[in-house]
């Protein structure tokens, strides 16, 4: 697919309006469709603004690339389309209904993707005549801003919709990696104690939100802590994908939500959108100061790390990626300080069997046990990288 093949996102919601923004400024013609009229205007506004400030500091004419999106209430603009990109709400029903409608609009050669951050491609694809047209194409938000985009083919893409969709994403300078059709594709599923057990330390009184954030910032070099993090994500949205992931990998203890992030769901605390999440962020209100207690600090830190690089262990254990993937996908989709099997390296595998296996004695639960090739690995004297 080269810059004359018309790109179609259906949805202009934030990530929709930040995919078209970056196929309109890589030379694309672009048909941005939403059937709510408030979103679509609301959508052109705020890419106006954006590609303004872009146009000040030297980077693109805002003009052109502005002047490259249609914007259209109607499905059916995207006959001419070579690829359409869906990304409206996360309802596998909706998506299906929606592929099943553009299929009938777009021609035979057109491949629909979905930028779904954690349903089923082959259900998705299941709903089509063509299912080896559709493909997952996974966006992080900002679109514009992150790196990183997941290609997901589903058992039913085909080698030609595979290539196709990756060499369009990498043509438009993005890091692309490919992973398995599995619940939370990479970064999804690995990421997944990073909030999970957070809130499990929280939640047996070893430390409150404040400390925790401060040992994974501080010490851990990760940008955000989790409870900042999940504030910023919204707790409705980050609880709903723990749900998810949990029922779709039926219910592995590994994945379990926590109570303390129900709670301040149902309480609507939703974080910063909402005003107060696990912090209150109404105005006049001084932030909580963490305890600064390096020991404290190390073990927040060891356990949470542990348990990530188990996850990303797990996910290499189960061929969802390649290690050199995996390791990108966390560092270029969630901004980590290292990539997770490198950074077991350095650590040393002997030393994570040893953390993790002695949490599993401890706690006698699943959710702490090394994986198989974690353990492999060690007994032959191997490492990652």
């Amino acid at each position: 697919m080269d810059k004359h093949t018309i790109v179609g996102v259906l949805g202009a919601g934030s990530m929709g309006s930040g995919i078209a923004q970056i196929a309109a400024t890589e030379g694309h013609q672009v048909v941005l469709v939403d059937l709510n009229n408030q979103v679509l205007n609301k959508s052109k506004a705020k890419l106006e603004s954006i590609l303004t400030r872009l146009e000040e500091k030297g980077k693109l004419n805002a003009a052109e690339v502005i002047g490259r999106i249609k914007f259209s209430e109607n499905i059916s603009d995207f006959f001419e389309c070579g690829i359409v990109i869906e990304a409206i709400v996360e309802n596998l029903e909706v998506k299906q209904h929606v592929f099943e409608e553009l299929e009938n609009i777009v021609s035979d050669t057109c491949i629909l993707a979905s930028n779904t951050s954690s349903l089923s491609i082959a259900s998705i694809a299941s709903a089509c005549q063509n299912p080896e047209k559709v493909i997952g194409i996974h966006f992080f938000n900002p679109a514009p801003l992150m790196p990183l985009v997941e290609i997901i083919p589903a058992v039913q893409t085909s080698e030609k919709t595979k290539e196709l969709s990756r060499k369009l994403i990498d043509d438009w300078k993005k890091v692309t990696v490919l992973a398995k059709d599995t619940p939370g594709f990479i970064v999804n599923r690995v990421a997944r104690p990073f909030y999970g057990e957070a809130l499990r330390i929280y939640e047996e009184g070893i430390a409150d939100f404040a400390t925790i954030d401060w040992a994974m910032t501080e010490l851990g070099g990760f940008r955000m802590g989790p409870f900042t993090l999940m504030d910023y994500i919204g707790n409705d949205v980050n609880y709903t994908v723990t749900e998810t992931v949990f029922a779709a990998f039926y219910y592995d203890p590994r994945y379990k939500p926590s109570f303390t992030q129900k709670r301040h769901s149902e309480a609507g605390w939703y974080g910063r959108k909402s005003g107060r999440g696990y912090y209150n962020y109404a105005e006049g209100v001084e932030m909580p100061q963490p305890t600064k207690d390096e020991i404290l600090g190390k073990q927040i830190l060891d356990r949470i790390l542990m348990m990530l690089i188990n996850e990303a262990v797990d996910a290499l254990f189960l061929n969802i990626a390649t290690k050199e993937d995996i390791d990108l996908a966390m560092t270029k989709g969630v901004n980590y300080p290292k990539g997770l099997l490198a950074w077991a390296d350095e650590i040393g595998l002997k030393n994570v069997l040893t953390k993790l296996e002695s949490m599993f004695n401890e706690y006698g639960e699943d959710r702490y046990r090394p994986s198989p090739l974690l353990r492999r690995m060690v007994r032959d004297g191997k490492k990652f990288f």
